[in-house]
């Protein structure tokens, strides 16, 4: 690995399946506001919106993003072939999906082929399935360590990299908070997907109601991860959406989220969010009296 960043600004981009448009909308107003860090820190989809925003910081680069975000659907995503489905479901195979569909999309459109071409240095956490360790990976072939980080178990097939088995960045580190400060970051800006507080009830179907748990231990981890850090480090975090009645599972509604990343993200910088300190309560556990109702 290369040798720690020192007194650097990193952002970290935190999982968060479909919710991963939210970053893009905080992506395009920080790129508009001339902010770019010195390192860029994700796990699973936040690795693929980080990866993509470090190989090009800049506001065109972030209008790419924005532009795969918009034509992805949920099959795209997670396409669920009945015989590979069946194979999964009876012990014959290690997963139910299959991410050639995903890689077809991303791939040609990738800004750097390997990390260590990015722009801005970036750092991609998978997870070593065979201990449970902590993979960090700042070069190599950017599209199978982007699949790795984001490869779901079960849902996805493991990644073979260099003699280990990956899966999921989630797993070790899904707010890799502790992974920029170990990377030398001085001042982490930490982008979260946020999570689904506004749902009138509990996802239908395995998969959405996995990811959507999922998302809610990734961000009492970040939340956990960020008070730990307050005082050693300089700490600012963009605030989620408030209410989100979308699932992770769900990819119809990108354009939406980001529109509204974007907007609330300005409103946070010109309010001088850049120099807050302190988690924003829309972390906080916290209901809404009913899905439509006004944001806490």
């Amino acid at each position: 690995m290369n040798s720690p960043i020192s007194g650097k600004t990193a952002f970290v981009l935190a999982g968060g399946g479909s919710l991963g448009a939210v970053q893009v909308g905080m992506l395009k107003a920080l790129a508009r506001a001339g902010i770019v860090p010195d390192l860029v820190v994700g796990a699973s989809v936040g690795a693929i919106n980080g990866a993509f925003y470090a190989g090009d910081p800049t506001p065109a680069g972030v209008e790419r993003i924005e532009r795969i975000w918009l034509g992805l659907s949920r099959s795209d995503v997670f396409p669920f072939p009945f015989i590979q489905s069946c194979l999964g479901l009876s012990g014959r195979s290690s997963h139910v999906s299959d991410p050639a569909r995903l890689r077809s999309i991303l791939e040609p459109l990738l800004p750097c082929r390997r990390l260590e071409e990015c722009a801005v240095p970036c750092a991609v956490v998978a997870t070593d399935l065979m201990d449970g360790s902590e993979r960090v990976y700042r070069e190599g072939p950017t599209m199978d360590l982007l699949l790795a980080s984001a490869a779901i178990p079960a849902v996805f097939p493991p990644v073979f990299h260099e003699g280990r088995y990956l899966g999921d960045g989630g797993l070790s580190n899904n707010a890799p908070v502790s992974t920029a400060v170990s990377l030398g970051a001085a001042k982490v800006i930490a982008l979260s997907t946020g999570f689904s507080c506004a749902l009138a009830a509990p996802p239908r179907g395995a998969v959405a109601t996995a990811l959507h748990a999922l998302n809610l231990l990734i961000n009492r981890r970040l939340v956990h991860d960020l008070e730990g850090m307050l005082g050693r480090i300089e700490v600012a975090v963009v605030p989620p959406l408030c209410p989100v009645e979308v699932t992770p599972f769900d990819f119809s509604r990108s354009a939406d989220l980001i529109r509204r990343a974007e907007a609330s993200t300005r409103l946070w910088l010109r309010q001088g969010g850049l120099s807050r300190r302190g988690i924003p309560e829309e972390f906080s556990p916290h209901a809404h009296g009913s899905p439509t109702e006004a944001a806490c």
